[in-house]
């Protein structure tokens, strides 16, 4: 049979009961006849729970060093998921190993609290496997070239799941969560939202990007990047489902030459609160001042989103952009008092309560008028655009945040995605 790779998030593994119903999961599939490797994430709440107790100790934890201590803390978490499932697995009469990232091994950058996976030996875990045990390795973290232990940043065990399933050329990787796959917006916005059968890697990577919170971003980027087919289900099915059901539920993250032809135009409605807007008004309308602005953003290591420049008056123009809400105050701070001095800016203006809304889907390619049934379905709603930005797939605008749920709503119902695809007239 196939050799599976099963990842568990921290809802999944919360409680004794619920890793109890993970291993019966787990074990389901192996005596199916699979080769099974899983990835829990850290009991819900844990990881929160020990970074709490590091910055009780240590409130200014912001250098490398106390990175690389934060990085020693939040791995333990993962840890103990791995030991209490393969003592699970045990119970089930299963043969079941744990390994951490760093046993594996795990390759990474020194990135601490961020870090980037570099390669992975896959040799002791194919023993493991050839000799017919179940191996469950920690996901979220690895370890460097000097051996220290790092990690992945949060959403990270999706990421681990997933360049495992890359490294040894798994026939499916299977990410169980809350929700029972990806759905055309968040349920708990629209509750007519549609569960997705299937959806593009493309799409999903611009979802993920766009605030979709179903998976981690640099988890979708690997599977795009080594085609590892990816599928979303829900962890809180009974357990003893039929296994070939469960191997055709959630929603199958795919390349776009397997989707059917007849998909709707739109796949899906994201949306982002956590945005804020600043723009650095009456800049010198010359070649080179994108760079003095934005140099010293990413200088600061602030991401930059939406970026707008206006049609130079005077030889003046404005120069606006968004970042995420949490960079909002720094990103302000070197704007007034670094950047507009040494650029001659007139003034800067911010505005946290922003939020972004995008259209998402691959059918956008080959129909016309996309953009403007957007544009004309929110100015019905008396909803303002401040800012567009657009690719091949997706065209986002930014809006007041109040208005964010109306905006998602009215273009949801707009592009008919309350119908299966290809049901709209």
């Amino acid at each position: 049979m196939a050799l599976i790779v099963h990842k568990y998030g921290g809802t999944s593994m919360g409680s004794t009961e619920r890793i109890r119903n993970v291993a019966k999961r787990v074990a389901k599939w192996a005596r199916a006849g699979h080769q099974m490797v899983v990835v829990p994430s850290a009991m819900s709440g844990e990881t929160n729970r020990i970074l709490g107790l590091a910055k009780e100790l240590f409130p200014g934890v912001n250098t490398s060093a106390s990175d690389r201590e934060l990085d020693m803390i939040a791995s333990t978490g993962e840890q103990v998921s791995v030991g209490l499932l393969a003592l699970a697995l045990q119970a089930e009469g299963l043969e079941a190993v744990s390994y951490t990232g760093w046993q594996v091994p795990v390759k990474t950058d020194s990135s601490y609290t961020k870090a980037r996976i570099e390669s992975i030996d896959d040799v002791r875990v194919r023993a493991d496997l050839a000799a017919g045990k179940v191996v469950v390795i920690t996901g979220f973290q690895g370890i460097d070239d000097d051996g220290h232990i790092t990690t992945l940043g949060r959403g990270g065990s999706d990421t681990s799941a997933v360049a495992i399933a890359a490294a040894m050329k798994a026939a499916e990787c299977l990410i169980y969560t809350d929700v029972d796959g990806v759905y055309t917006t968040d349920p708990r916005v629209v509750p007519e939202a549609r569960r997705l059968q299937t959806i593009s890697f493309e799409e999903m990577l611009e979802m993920a990007s766009l605030g979709s919170k179903v998976l981690q971003i640099r988890s979708v980027e690997f599977a795009g990047k080594y085609r590892v087919p990816l599928r979303v289900l829900s962890s809180f099915t009974d357990w003893n489902i039929d296994i070939n059901e469960e191997a055709r539920s959630g929603t199958l993250i795919t390349f776009e030459e397997d989707v059917n032809m007849e998909q709707a135009v739109v796949s899906g409605i994201a949306f982002n609160r956590d945005e804020a807007k600043v723009t650095v008004m009456g800049v010198p309308d010359k070649p080179g001042i994108a760079y003095q602005i934005l140099g010293e953003v990413a200088e600061a290591n602030i991401d930059v989103d939406v970026i707008i420049q206006n049609v130079s008056h005077d030889g003046k123009t404005d120069f606006s952009f968004t970042v995420h809400r949490n960079d909002y105050a720094r990103t302000m701070d070197l704007l007034k008092n670094k950047v507009a001095p040494a650029t001659g800016a007139l003034t800067v203006l911010g505005d946290p309560k922003i939020c972004k809304v995008s259209i998402v889907g691959i059918g956008m390619r080959s129909h016309v008028g996309v953009a403007s049934k957007m544009f004309r379905t929110l100015s019905e709603e008396g909803i303002n655009i401040m800012m567009i930005t657009t690719s091949e797939i997706k065209t986002s605008v930014v809006i007041d945040e109040k208005y964010m749920e109306l905006a998602v709503r009215a273009l949801h119902k707009a592009f008919d995605l309350e119908e299966p695809a290809g049901a709209a007239a």
